[in-house]
């Protein structure tokens, strides 16, 4: 079964089920305990505490392990403007953000006296500097994010020149890194990062894990209080098992990256378009084109453009609702955009701050490949979306905007 739905979930690579298998078979021990049992799922932490550091070029104290993405996201947002004085607590986040970033600022906004200011983005989605600038108030302004590259249309975004300006009106930057952890990359003091939110699934982990690093120094006012885990800053029993999946994960992912499996994860994609545009000659890409071949805005990444795999294509004429559903007949696995969106009626914000119009959100389809996609996998989608172009027939009267 075709399985071209990495950005919503990675399938668990083996590396991270062989790291896991040993925790889970044993006793269950809390790595805050001091005996033996305790200490052992302590070291299998710090470890992976170790790989996902290397992964993004930290130090493993930077490291603070989460229940995922979203909560990285809700600690750093909320974290740091609650760190600031209530005069300074002015926001500034890219228009098209996850919602994990966007609804943590609102709620600074609505509940901690914050103002949130939203950068605008060009007709690929990428942030425009010099716009963004204009937002910035020097001295008040505690955080701005800027997501490495995005998960609804794979478009990378200029992080080391939104960390300048972060830097030099005295906020910090928050990079989203969820989706671009693994390819392209990112790179925490080379690319001015001072939070950044990783999760482990996105990476072929397990579910239910991730990490905000934060950058030695970074003010950070915890969200959640007890046993005082994490340097204070998010308490919980840390879940062994889960974190060293993780770690397992990021370390394969780096493996992958230094062996340039983006070049070849580009290739695949280039294969999915050109075959996507033979049915379709009138198919639409969101975002960037296509990867370059040289270095790319997000700063550590093989290949230009933003992420190497994934693919938002628009089929004007046709809904994504009713594709969607005749490729699930044919075991093929993708989205109409984020996963964390599925069944929103409104449309994709993403593409509406793109300047799509509603129609072409809803005609909106995103594949995206991974670390075990192979060409096999885009010819057998290929052939599924041949054979539900049978059946679907474009709409004349909704190939408008």
């Amino acid at each position: 079964m075709p399985y071209l739905d990495y950005a919503a979930s990675a399938p668990l690579r083996e590396e991270a089920l062989a790291a896991m298998l040993p925790l889970l078979e044993r006793p269950a021990a809390n790595p805050s305990s001091q005996h033996g049992q305790g200490r052992a799922a302590r070291a299998a932490v710090e470890t992976a505490r170790e790989q996902v550091a290397a992964l993004v070029g930290a130090e493993p104290a930077e490291v603070l392990f989460t229940s995922g993405g979203t909560e990285a996201d809700n600690l750093a947002v909320k974290g740091a403007v609650l760190a600031r004085p209530p005069g300074d607590r002015h926001l500034v986040c890219s228009a098209v953000e996850h919602h994990a970033v966007l609804d943590a600022a609102a709620w600074t906004e609505a509940d901690a006296g914050a103002r949130v200011d939203l950068a605008p983005v060009d007709e690929l989605g990428r942030v425009e500097p010099d716009r963004l600038a204009a937002l910035l108030q020097p001295g008040r302004t505690a955080l701005v994010a800027v997501m490495a590259a995005n998960n609804e249309v794979g478009t990378g975004q200029p992080v080391p020149a939104v960390a300048e300006l972060a830097h030099a009106a005295g906020a910090v930057l928050l990079c989203d890194a969820v989706q671009a952890a693994g390819l392209p990359g990112v790179d925490l003091p080379g690319d001015g990062i001072d939070l950044l939110a990783l999760a482990a699934h996105k990476l072929g982990g397990p579910t239910g894990v991730g990490a905000l690093v934060v950058r030695s120094g970074t003010s950070l006012r915890p969200l959640l209080h007890g046993g005082g885990q994490e340097r204070g800053l998010r308490s919980g029993t840390l879940p062994a098992a889960a974190i060293a999946g993780f770690g397992a994960a990021a370390e394969a992912a780096l493996a992958e990256r230094r062996s340039g499996a983006a070049a070849s994860l580009a290739a695949l994609r280039s294969r999915l378009l050109a075959g996507l545009r033979d049915l379709a000659p009138d198919l639409q890409v969101n975002g960037d084109p296509g990867p370059s071949a040289g270095p790319g805005p997000v700063g550590r990444g093989a290949l230009g453009g933003g992420l190497p795999g994934l693919a938002s294509v628009r089929f004007p004429g046709r809904r994504a609702e009713d594709l969607l559903l005749l490729l699930d007949r044919h075991g093929v696995a993708c989205s109409a955009g984020s996963a964390c969106a599925s069944g929103a009626v409104a449309p994709s914000h993403v593409l509406v701050a793109m300047g799509r119009g509603p129609v072409a959100a809803r005609e909106t389809v995103r594949f995206s490949l991974g670390h075990a996609s192979t060409q096999a996998d885009v010819d057998a989608a290929l052939t599924a979306v041949a054979q539900a172009f049978e059946v679907l027939a474009p709409q004349p009267q909704a190939v408008s905007p």
